[in-house]
């Protein structure tokens, strides 16, 4: 049916990629203050700081609109310094059957790719949120 959807965008930063992953693992709680204006806000449900199987919860403006992304950390590459988030709750889950978020970073790139099923046909490619990551990443 076509309903299954990936996106994957690589862009070059300045810093080498380990730094985008630390800010991730160990001062993600500080992300609302790096984009404002993009996200708005970071808590931990269940767990510690970006451990798997942590249940993390973001606010962030998409097209005007305040969304919600609840998120469980699937798993956790330190060396290929890589994260993959699953999407349980929120605005996302609205329009997708499933979601998730994968982020890596290596040498002078980082990389989000972002895994989706649409409950129908017609709804939007998640571009926008794309567009938030690319966003956040220009500062680096």
């Amino acid at each position: 049916m076509g309903l299954k959807g990936k996106l994957v965008a690589s862009i070059e930063v300045k810093c080498e990629g380990h730094s985008i992953h630390d800010i991730v693992h160990t001062n993600t709680h500080h992300l609302p203050n790096i984009i404002p204006g993009v996200l708005n806000h970071f808590e931990i449900h269940e767990g510690e700081t970006i451990k798997v199987g942590s249940v993390v919860s973001w606010k962030f403006n998409q097209d005007g609109k305040e969304m919600l992304l609840k998120e469980k950390i699937e798993s956790i590459d330190l060396e290929k310094k890589s994260t993959t988030w699953k999407v349980i709750g929120g605005n996302m889950l609205e329009l997708y059957d499933s979601f998730t978020i994968i982020t890596s970073s290596e040498h002078q790139w980082t990389t989000v790719t972002l895994m989706y099923e649409k409950k129908i046909e017609n709804t939007p490619e998640p571009l926008t949120l794309l567009g938030c990551f690319h966003y956040w990443t220009q500062g680096y």
